[in-house]
C-alpha cells in the first residue's frame, strides 16, 4: 500500500516584475487569476532582463538562453505542456519542466523559478504553483486584515516601470552576446 500525496495546484500569470528596493534585487511577481493572491519570488537580473523583454515584446537579433532552450525543446519534438513551481525551502523556490512528446510520454526536469518562467511566458505554458508555496510565500491582496500590507505591496509593484530595468537589460544583453 502505497502513500501518494496530491498536491492542490492553482495557476497563476506573471503580473510583472518589481526591484527590491532594500537589496536592488529584481522579484518576479506572480498572481492568481481571481488577483487575489501575489508571489513575490527574488531573482536574478538576466533572469529578470529575460522575462522584461518578452513583457515587452523586446526582440534581439540573436536568440538568448531562454530563447534557445525554447528552441531546444521545439526542434527535439517536445513541448513544454506547464511548469509547477512545487516547493519552498528557507526561501529558495523549487520548479519542474514538464515536457510532453508526440506519444505522450511526459519529462519532468528540475529548474530554477525564474528560469521556468522566463521559458514558460515566450510560448504561453500555464504556469502553476502549488497551494503550500502559496500559503508559505504569497501576500493576500484582498483580505481586509492584511489591507495596508496588500496596499504596500501593490503600491510597491505598480511604481515600477520598465524603463526601471533598461540599464539593467542592456547590462545583460552585452553579457550574453557575443562580440
Amino acid at each position: 500500500n502505497t502513500i501518494r500525496k496530491v498536491f492542490i495546484m492553482i495557476e497563476m500569470k506573471v503580473m510583472g516584475i518589481a526591484l527590491d528596493t532594500r537589496t536592488g534585487s529584481p522579484i518576479v511577481v506572480l498572481h492568481d487569476k481571481e488577483n487575489r493572491k501575489a508571489l513575490p519570488i527574488w531573482i536574478g537580473s538576466a533572469e529578470a532582463s529575460a522575462i522584461i523583454r518578452k513583457i515587452e515584446n523586446l526582440t534581439v537579433s540573436r536568440p538568448m538562453t531562454h530563447d534557445l532552450i525554447v528552441n531546444l525543446i521545439e526542434k527535439t519534438g517536445y513541448e513544454l505542456e506547464k511548469i509547477e513551481i512545487n516547493d519552498v525551502e528557507k526561501e529558495t523556490y523549487y520548479a519542474t519542466l514538464f515536457l510532453k512528446d508526440n506519444d505522450g510520454n511526459v519529462l519532468q526536469i528540475d529548474s530554477r523559478p525564474s528560469d521556468a518562467i522566463a521559458i514558460a511566458i515566450r510560448i504561453d505554458a500555464p504556469i502553476f504553483v502549488t497551494a503550500n508555496v502559496i500559503s508559505n510565500g504569497s501576500v493576500s491582496t484582498d483580505s481586509a486584515k492584511d489591507e495596508a500590507e496588500a496596499q504596500e505591496f501593490k503600491n510597491f509593484v505598480q511604481s515600477l516601470k520598465p524603463s526601471d530595468f533598461e540599464k539593467l537589460m542592456k547590462d545583460n544583453e552585452h553579457h550574453e552576446s557575443d562580440q
